[in-house]
């Protein structure tokens, strides 16, 4: 039965007759049928956004939705983030645009909601600082590298049991730290943020090993196992930045009076 019905229904869509219609453009195309929802005529829409213009074509009994939809091919924006204005007022998704008197070459508004523009600023004000971070702790690094390698000089000739004044030492360590300020002052937030913790432990681990070479270096002749590990004592910023401050000594508590108490 399922084969003799798929026959009969072949045999009458070559046996009907094929209607045309005439689109508004001058193209002749086979006339859909009545119950398609794309069925009718097609008209062109004027579309202004901002100063840019688009000229739309769509079914005339599309909605305001199937608008919106045609549109974010065209514009970028989500049908959501879309406000479509006609005749001064903005229209629903479900509005039929033939019964709100929208006809060929008729001219619709077209806005894009505050709400999400004000969402896209903010998103791209966020991308801004985050690159803006990323791009001071790039240059930060790039310092640090340079005074790396003369961190490793400086190792390789205390090792090699060459003398080496205080004054390298002083010097290193106080361009190491003019580093670790700079890093303390830029704001970073996610990713940036955990680039420069890197590289503020970078710098630590460097100031660490120019204390130790500077005391090697004082004592050439002793036996390394003997030598007094000097590091610096980091006090921790929110930021996680090393202080450059020892901490400030605590005063005693006891107060020493020559008060003398007569007894009988």
């Amino acid at each position: 039965m399922k084969r003799a019905t798929s026959k009969s229904v072949l045999s009458n869509e070559f046996d009907r007759e094929i209607d045309w219609e005439l689109r508004p453009g001058g193209m002749l195309v086979q006339k859909r049928d009545a119950g398609d929802a794309s069925s009718g005529p097609m008209i062109k829409i004027k579309v202004s956004h901002g100063s840019y213009h688009h000229d739309i074509t769509v079914p005339a009994q599309s909605t305001f939705g199937d608008l919106k939809r045609v549109l974010a091919q065209e514009t970028g924006l989500e049908p959501k983030e879309q406000r479509l204005l006609f005749r001064g007022k903005e229209k629903e998704d479900e509005e039929c645009l033939h019964m709100a008197g929208v006809k060929d070459m008729s001219k619709v508004i077209l806005l894009e909601d505050p709400a999400s523009k004000e969402r896209k600023l903010k998103e791209m004000q966020k991308n801004q600082c985050i690159l803006k971070a990323y791009e001071a702790v790039a240059k930060v690094k790039a310092e640090v590298d340079k005074l790396s390698e003369k961190v490793i000089a400086l190792e390789a000739n205390v090792h090699g049991g060459i003398k080496v004044t205080n004054k390298e030492f002083v010097v290193l360590t106080e361009l190491l730290m003019l580093q670790l300020l700079k890093l303390d002052s830029i704001e970073a937030d996610g990713e940036a943020k955990v680039q420069r913790r890197i590289e503020v432990r970078r710098v630590q681990s460097f100031v660490d090993t120019l204390d130790n070479l500077k005391a090697r270096n004082s004592n050439p002749f002793s036996n390394s196992k003997n030598v007094v590990s000097v590091t610096t004592k980091w006090e921790m910023f929110e930021s996680g930045v090393g202080s450059l401050h020892a901490p400030t000594a605590l005063q005693s508590s006891t107060k020493i009076t020559q008060d003398w108490e007569v007894f009988d």
